[in-house]
């Protein structure tokens, strides 16, 4: 059985992926660009799994035991070995691109390449690898240890092995998948989220409606446990607008197209919740 897991990127997506993966029990290598930013992965592990050994979710044997099996490293040979890798760095499809052309050298025949982009084709990150049918879309939601949908995404060469072997691996640390057969820009969730969440701010923008009412009404109208403005807050509001812009440039619909509060907010550097500052203040 497959047991070892290369997580490329330490950022809130990809400590995530290797905090279930470790409590699932894989040996879990994260690969980051340099110490700081394992560090800020590490520290995001041991506070949400002290979190949970706090409301006696899990034991402290367990918290030290996941934290064993993780392997924190700059050296991204380190996913030699790996039975998955998961990329899980920022939505640039250049930074993507240079990533998955140095996997395909490292890492082994039959490995599984994952990517977890919310927005881009899979078809298009797979181009610059050798082997496109062992490329697939892992694309966890944040917080990941909360969080239990999965899209699993096809790329036009994703054979079915791959697919089987991605949704075994997601599965087995505790989430439940959904296939997406074509990967269009944005695939099911960013494409249904990003139309919603740039009418919410557009109306937000027009002054028909202030950020705290919107999100009451998707909430007590609608059901949402969260509303479109606090849920991209967690999310955080540079992904939104990658993610948006990405599926816009794909589709040149202007339901898309990012609106321009959502743009100056994120040159401003009010990115929601990791900056202290959205549509809320934290």
């Amino acid at each position: 059985m497959a047991d070892r897991l290369a997580v490329i990127g330490s950022g809130l997506m990809g400590s995530g992926i290797a905090q279930v993966s470790a409590q699932a029990g894989w040996q879990v290598t994260m690969r980051d660009v340099d110490d700081a930013s394992l560090a800020r992965g590490m520290s995001a592990i041991k506070d949400s799994l002290s979190r949970f050994a706090a409301k006696g979710k899990i034991t402290e044997e367990d918290v030290e035991a996941t934290l064993a099996r993780i392997t924190p490293t700059i050296d991204l040979d380190a996913a030699a070995d790996a039975d998955v890798v998961v990329e899980a760095i920022f939505e640039k499809i250049e930074a993507k691109h240079d990533v998955f052309k140095q996997l395909d050298k490292i890492c082994k025949a039959g490995a599984v390449l994952g990517t977890n982009t919310s927005a881009i084709p899979i078809t298009q990150i797979a181009t610059v690898t050798a082997r496109p049918e062992s490329v697939v879309g892992i694309h966890f939601f944040s917080p990941v240890p909360m969080m239990k949908l999965v899209e699993l995404v096809r790329g036009y060469q994703t054979s079915d092995e791959t697919l089987a072997a991605a949704r075994a691996f997601a599965e087995g640390v505790g989430k439940t998948c959904v296939e997406v057969k074509r990967d269009v820009a944005g695939f099911v969730s960013n494409r249904l989220f990003s139309a919603l969440l740039v009418e919410a701010i557009q109306l937000v923008e027009s002054g028909v409606v202030s950020a705290e009412d919107l999100d009451t009404v998707m909430k007590l109208g609608f059901g949402h446990a969260m509303g479109p403005l606090a849920t991209v807050d967690l999310t955080g509001l540079d992904v939104m607008l990658n993610a948006a812009g990405n599926i816009y440039r794909d589709t040149a619909d202007a339901k898309f197209f990012p609106p321009e509060l959502l743009q100056r907010m994120v040159t401003a550097g009010d990115l929601g919740r990791k900056t202290g500052k959205g549509f809320y203040t934290y």
